[in-house]
């Protein structure tokens, strides 16, 4: 089931998407618990409750898709050089503030991007160059917890999982390299798109699914999910040793190859450009670039 989080006459609502008709469901939410996105349909999951009964469906070209979560609860959790290729493309770049004598981690590299990053389909990536001018893409699948947990083991870390949405991992590649670790260079505004829809956990195989990015046109990253080198169980196993995931904790799950980063010289995101991620049995999120103006804070 792929569901959304989206405006209609302004009002934020939560529906069942359906390309085929090209239309959002609306499940019959009360306006308060509508603006938590799909975290409301996961606590209501949690609790025992059933899905809402849906409305009238919508067509998609009435509506504004946003980000699954709009603002999740707390900073997303993030896995570092979770892909042989990328992990080597980016350790020879010379920003790799965390290599050692392996470019291939040991064990996952675990960091975050504050909420206030998340953005949704259609919205501007924007950066200001007098803060970053090495701004790049990462295409990951994101993994949402459903059921809570600490100490969860790989074997029991798929029953916690709610669904999967997109995430491009926006980074600001200079800033990455200036600080001794990652937080920063990540969690820019609006460096955090997430969407288009969500997808309940029975949708995606885990062990071969498919993700590519394209910029302009051009297709830079294109890989499968079956060549992580940290799976999605060991990525739970790990952060739940000893934090606590709690319903709708969204977790991104590494980047392949084919940042720009990677080229030489490197590709980096300019004012103007389009980036749209995919992923097999979710969707496309397509965002544009944008230079700011000025550095005024974007308030929501």
């Amino acid at each position: 089931m792929k569901i959304a989080t989206f405006i209609h006459n302004n009002a934020r609502k939560v529906g069942i998407f359906d390309e085929v008709s090209a239309t959002v469901a609306p499940f019959d939410l009360p306006a308060d618990q509508a603006r938590q996105g799909i975290q409301t349909l996961i606590e209501l999951q949690v609790a025992g409750s059933e899905l809402p009964a849906t409305t009238t469906p919508v067509p998609l070209d009435q509506v504004e898709i946003e980000a699954p979560i709009p603002r999740p609860r707390r900073n997303v959790f993030c896995v570092g050089k979770n892909y042989h290729d990328h992990a080597q493309e980016f350790s020879s770049s010379g920003f790799d503030s965390s290599a050692a004598e392996d470019a291939v981690p040991k064990h996952p590299i675990v960091f975050s991007k504050v909420p206030e990053s998340v953005t949704g389909p259609g919205a501007l990536i924007e950066y200001d160059p007098a803060v970053s001018s090495a701004i790049d893409y990462e295409v990951e699948l994101a993994v949402i917890i459903g059921k809570p947990g600490r100490g969860i083991s790989v074997e029991n870390a798929l029953d916690h999982i709610w669904g999967y949405t997109i995430v491009n991992d926006v980074t600001a590649r200079d800033l990455q390299a200036r600080y001794s670790q990652w937080f920063i260079g990540k969690s820019q505004d609006s460096f955090c798109p997430m969407g288009p829809v969500a997808v309940t956990r029975d949708d995606i195989d885990l062990g071969n699914t498919g993700l590519r990015t394209w910029v302009n046109g051009e297709l830079r990253q294109d890989s499968n999910t079956s060549l992580l080198i940290f799976d999605i169980p060991v990525i739970i196993q790990t952060i739940s040793g000893g934090v606590t995931l709690l319903p709708g904790d969204v977790i991104a799950t590494g980047t392949p190859a084919g940042v720009g980063i990677g080229f030489k010289p490197p590709k980096y995101l300019v004012d103007g450009d389009r980036v749209r991620c995919e992923i097999d049995g979710i969707g496309q999120l397509e965002n544009a670039v944008k230079q700011r103006s000025c550095r005024a804070a974007r308030i929501r």
